[in-house]
């Protein structure tokens, strides 16, 4: 290649660089939103969500929802202990009314509670409020009905927070990046599923450091307003590391330091506690 051609194709590559970052820039000053009301603990993270809709995301989380279920009950682990399942139902019966203070729109959300029989330590809701407690989860921690409070509330949040659709869209922000840089250079484009990525997101991936604060943060307050002790949290995380070991449950995967988290929930679940105190002498 001569040195004119290197010439060339050097300054296309750059502009299309620029125009890919204005793209991008203009995308993220757009679609740019606040997905909840702060509460009590003062979330207000400013999120990039636009790039795929609520609709959209509560759908494909509906679906894969059901999937999970399917193969669960096909396996013969779905609610296989009634009163396991009425134990964890109850908690959420509690807490959903809660959301409110975070969206109002979020108790009228279609919920679902389902305990699946599984050694692993986890637990998890998709959007639209599908929520799905693995046994391991409970009887390996010896989890109090604060305790599982504490991890519902948490999981909630990210529901609450449109994590999953947070995180979907800025891969596709991404994708999108790298579609106008390849369809600059002649390279052609690079296709995505979106439904892959939805499910991808909201079943497989652990969430970063970022969501889990800020879902540790709003997860005590919905507990502490539901009358569980939020102090739990900082029980349950005590519990979670103590059983770690050489490797971390899939609950702790890229969660904050351990230190951190501790730290943090001790402030947060005493900014909480009159919320707490509230909701016993209502009860």
């Amino acid at each position: 290649m001569n040195t004119w051609s290197t010439v060339v194709r050097s300054s296309k590559f750059k502009a299309v660089l620029v125009s890919a970052g204005c793209s991008l820039a203009l995308l993220s000053a757009c679609l740019t939103t606040q997905t909840t009301s702060g509460g009590a603990v003062g979330v207000d993270r400013q999120q990039f969500v636009g790039m795929v809709s609520s609709e959209d995301m509560v759908a494909s989380s509906a679906k894969a929802y059901s999937q999970e279920l399917a193969k669960a009950q096909q396996a013969g682990k779905l609610n296989n202990d009634p009163q396991l399942v009425a134990r964890v139902r109850n908690i959420a019966k509690r807490l959903i009314p809660q959301t409110a203070v975070f969206r109002p729109d979020a108790p009228s959300w279609k919920w679902e509670v389902n305990v699946i029989t599984s050694d692993q330590v986890n637990a998890w809701c998709m959007a639209g409020g599908k929520i799905a407690f693995y046994t391991g989860l409970i009887t390996k921690l010896n989890l109090t009905d604060d305790e599982i409070a504490a991890v519902m509330g948490h999981e909630i949040a990210h529901a609450l927070r449109e994590h999953a659709r947070e995180r979907v869209s800025q891969q596709m922000a991404t994708s999108l990046g790298v579609n106008l840089i390849s369809a600059g250079l002649g390279l052609g484009t690079i296709g995505r599923d979106l439904t892959g990525m939805v499910a991808n997101v909201t079943i497989s991936l652990p969430y970063g450091r970022k969501h889990e604060t800020e879902s540790d943060r709003i997860g005590v307050e919905l507990a502490a307003r539901a009358g569980y002790d939020p102090r739990a949290a900082i029980t349950l995380w005590e519990k979670m590391a103590s059983k770690a070991g050489g490797s971390a449950p899939e609950l702790l995967s890229t969660h904050p330091a351990p230190e951190t988290r501790m730290r943090d929930l001790e402030d947060y679940s005493a900014r909480v506690a009159p919320l707490y105190q509230q909701a016993r002498r209502a009860g």
